[in-house]
């Protein structure tokens, strides 16, 4: 029997998990202030994306609110490999870039904006530091993308205590969803990948926000990107269980003891979504199956483990091991990923109700707005 299933969860755990963030910025502060060096902020700006636009009208504030310089890099977009669907990226960037920009209460223009020149030096010192898109600040080993993840720095430069008197709050703090409620019956359909950690962090919060709007939640599973030939760079590798990780703690959604499940256990477990279904313990079935393999180390393509996450959804071993590796959900898997790439989205998690369409845990405030909207009528 291979020890693997009883080692990897652990040694993930401590790789993300606080405690180590923790000692590793105790680390640097000291090495910065034995160096005599000041706070200093490197922006990652490529000119031609939405989202560093807006990352940058955000920042014309920055050194008047902490005391840090701010060290901008012109880069280059993201390669092939880390923007696998390159035109549907630019579609979409711009629309969220400009929804963002008016949840956040900027003003901001987005402009269509040639790539810098001449950017390999900035582009190497990105790949040395270990990230691979523009919009991107950097801080003493840590990674902050865009105006969604602002506030994690700035949260970490006030406890450094370099906010300046007189500045109050963040720039923008990420919204409360649900923030409200209401009677739509309308369907809220998830895109949702096992093999998504940005996926299993939802997990929670989606059931929250249909039951707070009475919507029926319909899940879309498709295969992950990396089993469809989509390239993963290994600097997004690295950065997104980060990413997730400081997330999940925000939220206080248990994560971090994962047992990648690439591969036959994704598979295995998408064969018995629409069974559950059937029983009518779909959803229960999905979010035990992700509580299991991301924050709890259980070995999904085992008999033991799926056994456990089977049963503890409400369901019947007996009856579930009988058809545990069947294939007739592949074609239900490829009809959601196709209906999903029509709508210009190529990613997990995705929501969709009615028309409105986004992309990403984080922009469940865009759902709850499309939500209301049919409250409201």
């Amino acid at each position: 029997m291979s020890i693997k299933p009883y080692i990897v969860p652990r040694i993930a755990e401590k790789l993300l998990g606080e405690a180590r963030l923790n000692k590793h910025r105790a680390k640097f502060e000291a090495q910065r202030i034995k160096s005599g060096e000041g706070h200093k902020v490197e922006f990652f700006h490529d000119p031609s994306d939405p989202y560093s636009q807006l990352l940058e009208k955000a920042l014309r504030t920055f050194t008047d609110r902490y005391n840090a310089e701010l060290l901008t890099h012109l880069v280059s977009p993201p390669n092939d490999g880390a923007a696998p669907e390159r035109d549907k990226l630019t579609e979409y960037s711009k629309m969220d870039a400009m929804r963002l920009a008016k949840k956040s209460g900027l003003e901001f223009e987005l402009k269509d904006r040639p790539s810098a020149a001449n950017t390999s030096v900035s582009d190497a010192r990105r790949d040395k530091l270990g990230h691979y898109l523009g919009a991107t600040l950097y801080y003493g080993g840590e990674w902050y993308w865009g105006l969604d993840r602002l506030h994690y720095l700035e949260d970490r430069l006030t406890m450094l205590g370099i906010r300046k008197s007189g500045v109050s709050a963040n720039l923008y703090s990420p919204p409360t969803v649900p923030a409200g409620q209401g009677k739509t019956g309308a369907e809220l359909h998830w895109y949702l990948s096992f093999r998504s950690p940005y996926t299993a962090i939802s997990r929670d919060r989606i059931k929250v926000l249909a039951d707070a709007y009475g919507a029926q939640l319909k899940l879309r599973f498709v295969l992950p990107m990396v089993m469809r030939g989509l390239p993963v760079p290994p600097n997004k590798k690295k950065y997104i269980p980060l990413d997730t990780a400081r997330e999940a703690r925000r939220m206080g959604v248990p994560f971090g003891r994962v047992l990648d499940p690439v591969g036959k256990p994704v598979e295995l477990g998408y064969s018995l979504i629409p069974w559950a279904e059937q029983q009518g313990r779909g959803y229960e079935y999905v979010k035990s199956w992700l509580a299991g393999v991301w924050a709890e180390g259980i070995d999904a393509g085992s008999p033991k483990g799926i056994r456990k996450i089977v049963e503890r959804a409400g369901l019947d071993w007996n009856a579930a091991k009988d058809i545990w590796g069947n294939e007739d959900w592949r074609e239900i898997a490829e009809t959601n990923r196709a209906e999903m790439m029509e709508r210009g989205i190529w990613g997990v998690p995705s929501f969709r109700v009615g028309d409105t369409i986004t992309w990403g845990q984080d922009r469940l405030w865009v759902v709850e707005h499309a939500l209301q909207k049919l409250t409201d009528k």
